[in-house]
């Protein structure tokens, strides 16, 4: 599919699901399947199987020629997940797509961040970058530096963020305890987070953050 006038929609609260015009679509490479999906609030969907040449999604696209939303007719929904690559004009889009009403905004800080995991010092810094994420927490990005390497051991997880890239991630190992994926850093962000290429960032819902000396939030 090639659109200039994808329909954004809230499917969940926190970004959208393009649904695209049947037109932009290329027509040979949608199979139906037969088979029908109720959607709450959308009406019925058609479902579809993409396939171009020997590659197959199979179930991938849902078809609206009716729905409630009148917006919808005439619409199809491709599973993001089942495609190979998305982009908006030249750039590459990653895990999702992107809010108009995200941003993001990192900040430079003179804070003392002290981050602890059962009780042992793990990293402090008093040169952080603050990541400020609509909707999210605070991530504070921390130079390598000044985070304990020796307890760290690479992991294979890798995440993707359509504002921030390609993250890769490290466990923590405290006495016999790992604790896995815990800290993550974007060798190379995308623009709009150059400001934490190569800082470690911890999942603060997982370790004790202390600000200033002040415990941040609670721990799950």
């Amino acid at each position: 599919m090639d659109t200039i006038s994808p329909l954004l929609v809230w499917e969940v609260p926190y970004y959208p699901t393009y649904y695209l015009p049947l037109a932009d679509v290329d027509a040979d490479a949608l199979v139906p399947t037969g088979d029908t999906k109720q959607t709450d609030n959308l009406g019925e969907a058609a479902v579809l199987t993409v396939r171009v040449g020997d590659k197959e999604a199979a179930g991938a696209a849902l078809s609206y020629s009716d729905s409630p939303v009148p917006e919808l007719k005439n619409t199809v929904k491709l599973d993001w997940a089942a495609m190979d690559s998305w982009f908006e004009e030249d750039e590459e889009v990653f895990f999702h797509v992107r809010s108009p009403y995200a941003r993001i905004d990192i900040l430079d800080s003179s804070r003392t961040v002290r981050i602890e995991v059962d009780g042992m010092v793990v990293a402090e810094s008093t040169r952080p970058k603050l990541l400020f994420e609509t909707g999210l927490p605070t991530r504070y990005y921390l130079p390598k530096t000044d985070v304990k390497q020796e307890l760290l051991e690479r992991s294979q997880t890798v995440s993707h963020c359509p504002y921030k890239g390609s993250a890769e991630y490290w466990s923590v190992r405290v006495g016999d305890t790992l604790h896995d994926d815990l800290v993550w850093s974007y060798r190379l962000p995308l623009p709009e987070s150059e400001k934490v290429a190569g800082l470690m960032a911890f999942w603060d819902e997982k370790v004790s953050v202390y600000v200033d000396g002040v415990l941040q939030g609670q721990r799950s």
